[in-house]
């Protein structure tokens, strides 16, 4: 299935010269009720893991995005950078931290991550993507006053009532898409950095998934799509659970089963489909065209949220 998607992104190359017309037909009349049903829809796609740091996986990626606008979707990319920012900063010497899956940021932490996020990694992601023939825009929560952030103060699990001070880690106050919009209406592709600006004139590190689930909530997307650097969502026997409902994703919260980075993910996730995001997929980004196998074919590769 992945070698017969692979050719949908890759026309008049690699393995799709030895496909069958009888094959690639096939693979087309698949994707065609969805390209239907999703015409004209918002794809929201949270952009990280290996996906963003092995050249194979980033042109795969990029291929996927392109093709997506072109068969008439609009897919919006928020993005992260870890891997990223902690090789950046063992350059200056530091070491990243972490407190229940969120990376502590001081302010020397901060500039890293506004270089490294807002410079670095986008502007890769959008050449990526113009090089295959989209038209992809980078932003920032700068960009439009896209992203209001405040402070996040987060609870602490080991002392009820009391809260961690995590420095220059923010929470969303607002976003206004306006900006989103008129590029998606401009036949552009937005790639937007996880940064937000506070009405103190900080700058302010966000979770990539938490914008993701916020930026899908405000476009009214069709679909959330988390890529991730496993299979799904696993159970504590470390099979793939390929669809979830509030309920049980409450239950796997309450016995550990989902915990330190997978925490914000489902949590961004669950709350998107609480709040009109049709689905809400976690993806593996180590395959290759996951995109286009969780939208566009029968066999999904990760697990689905539904809010019930």
């Amino acid at each position: 299935m992945s070698d017969h998607d692979t050719d949908t992104a890759s026309p008049g190359q690699g393995p799709l010269a030895t496909l069958t017309p009888r094959i690639k037909a096939g693979v087309l009349a698949e994707a065609l009720p969805y390209i239907r049903r999703f015409h004209g829809r918002t794809i929201v796609v949270k952009y990280g893991g290996n996906a963003m740091t092995e050249e194979r996986l980033q042109r795969s990626f990029a291929h996927d995005v392109v093709l997506l606008k072109l068969v008439g979707l609009n897919p919006v990319v928020v993005h992260g950078g870890g891997p990223q920012i902690d090789a950046a900063l063992r350059r200056i010497g530091k070491q990243g931290t972490f407190v229940q899956g969120m990376r502590v940021t001081d302010a020397e932490t901060m500039e890293v991550v506004e270089w490294v996020l807002g410079g670095q990694v986008q502007q890769d992601i959008v050449m990526m993507i113009n090089e295959y023939g989209g038209k992809a825009v980078g932003l920032t929560g700068k960009d439009g006053a896209m992203i209001s952030a405040r402070k996040l103060l987060m609870p602490d699990k080991n002392n009820p009532g009391a809260s961690l001070d995590l420095g220059y880690v923010g929470e969303i106050a607002s976003i206004d898409p306006a900006v989103v919009k008129a590029l998606q209406d401009d036949q552009f592709i937005p790639v937007i950095s996880s940064i937000g600006y506070g009405e103190d004139g900080l700058a302010y590190n966000i979770n990539a998934d938490v914008v993701a689930g916020k930026m899908a909530e405000v476009l009214h997307a069709e679909k959330l799509i988390l890529m991730t650097n496993t299979p799904g969502v696993l159970d504590k026997n470390g099979n793939l659970l390929t669809g979830l409902t509030a309920k049980r994703i409450d239950e796997l919260f309450e016995d550990g089963t989902i915990s330190g980075g997978m925490l914000p993910k489902i949590s961004s996730a669950l709350e998107a489909a609480k709040s009109g995001v049709k689905t809400v997929h976690i993806v593996d980004g180590r395959v290759e065209h996951c995109l286009l196998l969780e939208i566009l074919t029968d066999q999904g590769v990760g697990t689905m949220i539904k809010s019930h």
